[in-house]
């Protein structure tokens, strides 16, 4: 399983059996195309979570060049041919099989990839729905669609490794702060990340089982959690819930 780096802060995950490979969210088909001939491979499937152009912007070059099947989400404008899925749906790629999840929020069509059983462990390809300690902006979808997404995403096994679309963890981890300060878990766990930074490593894949114990969006029901946003902006929080009021203080916060 290998990030690709791609444009400021893009993840483009390939996974390989030393023969075949997929790809997910290929915005650039460069990087892509330099690993294939580097490591000898060949490019198989390509899965889409949405049509965000850093996500879908290299789909069709590497189609053309390498013959790769496309899965993408059955709602969302991604260029033809691809084969469309909804949640409930599964796909075989590469010999895995992968169950489709709708993930509404970050964009209205938006779906997620789970893998029970890759290398002797889940795997989740979650796109822009949530990262490592926050989630997605709300785009095209509403507070109560996002909760509702990470809600089915925080309910997959503790192991699940948490394959997110961009390096925003360092970032993400100074809003969890400010929301708990006083939470062990992720005091430990930002000073891992940014050890890992300072060797210039990704922070990903994530696990579940952390993001429940540091990630504030995935935390919005513990008294703590609540009690944090309703000091930033009581008249929200009784207006539209803790959720949407973390939201919004993270789209605000510097």
């Amino acid at each position: 399983m290998i990030p690709l780096p791609a444009f400021d802060d893009n993840y483009l995950w390939m996974l390989h059996d030393g023969h075949k490979a997929l790809v997910v969210d290929p915005g650039d088909a460069r990087p892509v195309l330099d690993a294939l001939e580097r490591l000898g491979l060949q490019l198989e499937s390509i899965l889409v979570t949405h049509h965000h152009a850093d996500h879908t912007g290299g789909v069709a070059e590497l189609r053309n060049a390498t013959g790769a099947q496309v899965f993408g989400p059955a709602a969302e404008d991604i260029p033809e041919p691809l084969t469309r899925l909804s949640g409930g749906q599964t796909c075989k790629a590469m010999g895995l099989q992968f169950t489709v999840m709708d993930v509404p929020g970050h964009t209205a069509g938006h779906i997620a990839y789970f893998c029970a059983a890759m290398d002797g462990a889940p795997l989740l390809f979650c796109g822009d729905t949530l990262f490592s300690g926050g989630c997605g902006r709300l785009f095209e979808g509403t507070p109560a669609q996002m909760l509702v997404s990470l809600d089915s995403l925080a309910a997959l096994p503790d192991d699940t490794r948490v394959c997110c679309t961009h390096e925003y963890t360092l970032s993400n981890l100074r809003f969890a702060r400010a929301v708990e300060p006083d939470n062990a878990d992720l005091q430990q766990y930002q000073a891992h990340c940014q050890r890992l930074r300072d060797q210039g490593l990704p922070t990903l894949p994530s696990h579940l089982l952390l993001e429940r114990k540091i990630n504030p969006f995935l935390r919005s029901r513990e008294p703590g959690v609540i009690a944090a946003a309703a000091a930033h902006d009581a008249a929200m929080t009784q207006s539209v819930g803790a959720f949407a009021c973390l939201r919004q203080w993270k789209n605000d916060f510097r």
